[in-house]
């Protein structure tokens, strides 16, 4: 039997509420086809109601810049909090604070971990990037084919286009709840007039007290007939997560009226092994 345990001590400080840090910033993000620069404002303001992917790079002179692109599956990833840009799918976990002014990004230093990464060109990654996040950055947003799309300008000339993907927030209007659930190593079957021999995640409530530690008593086991968004289960993994919890506007008549979105792993086990 095998455990992980993955930053359960952060599962909850991470749940406190972003202060509000300025106002919004402000672009002609509902007019098709416009660009705009972002307003003076250290908010997240719009670039926090999106995952910005990165869509192309090039350099001054034209050439795209292939090292920032190592996984067509994980793009690189930028994502705003109220106060620090947070890059996904790189080598290590990389941060940095941010504010927006006068239609440029200020970024202070970028802070990262000390994994190595045993493919080379993911380790490089993150040397590419931190070579032009940095400084000031000049920032347009614009919208195309009702796609908001994201465009930074590097000091020496680099230009990089990210995608905007809608986050939870965004699509179902709110924050949400966070709460945990503890996944069992085996689906169960489940009833369901659409789907014969339909199988479902069983699931129970959990509780973790200020530190991140165990407290109070499980819910009772539950089947869940209704997928958790970016969880993928695997047979004979048990888990714990961190999910965040979204009421559905106007839900269909054989749909949820809430909907589960994965936040963090925190306790993974293999069991029967």
């Amino acid at each position: 039997m095998k455990i992980h345990l993955l930053l359960l001590p952060f599962a909850l400080a991470a749940c406190s509420p972003l202060p509000d840090a300025g106002s919004p910033v402000r672009s002609s993000m509902n007019s098709p086809d416009a660009t705009a620069g972002a307003a003076s404002t250290t908010g997240s303001g719009v670039l926090g109601q999106y995952h910005w992917q990165l869509k192309d790079a090039f350099d001054s002179k034209g050439m795209r810049i292939d090292a920032l692109f190592v996984g067509a599956e994980e793009p690189v990833q930028l994502d705003f909090t109220a106060d620090r840009l947070i890059v996904i799918n790189s080598c290590n976990n990389m941060s940095a604070s941010f504010s927006v002014k006068k239609g440029q990004l200020q970024l202070g230093p970028m802070m990262s971990t000390s994994m190595a990464c045993p493919d080379a060109a993911r380790a490089a990654l993150d040397d590419a990037i931190a070579q032009r996040l940095r400084g000031s950055l000049g920032v347009n947003l614009l919208t195309r084919d009702n796609t908001p799309r994201m465009q930074l300008v590097t000091e020496t000339g680099d230009m990089l286009t990210f995608t905007g993907v809608p986050t939870a927030e965004t699509r179902f209007g709110g924050p949400g709840e966070t709460g945990f659930l503890e996944v069992a190593a085996q689906t169960v079957p489940c009833k369901n007039p659409l789907i014969p021999d339909k199988k479902c995640l069983l699931v129970r409530e959990r509780h973790f007290d200020e530190q991140g530690l165990p407290s109070g008593t499980p819910g009772e086991w539950r089947p869940l007939d209704q997928d958790i968004e970016g969880y993928s289960h695997t047979p004979g993994i048990r888990n714990v997560l961190r999910v965040k919890r979204y009421s559905v506007k106007n839900p269909p008549a054989d749909g949820p009226s809430v909907a589960y979105v994965l936040d963090l792993v925190i306790e993974s086990q293999q069991v029967g092994n």
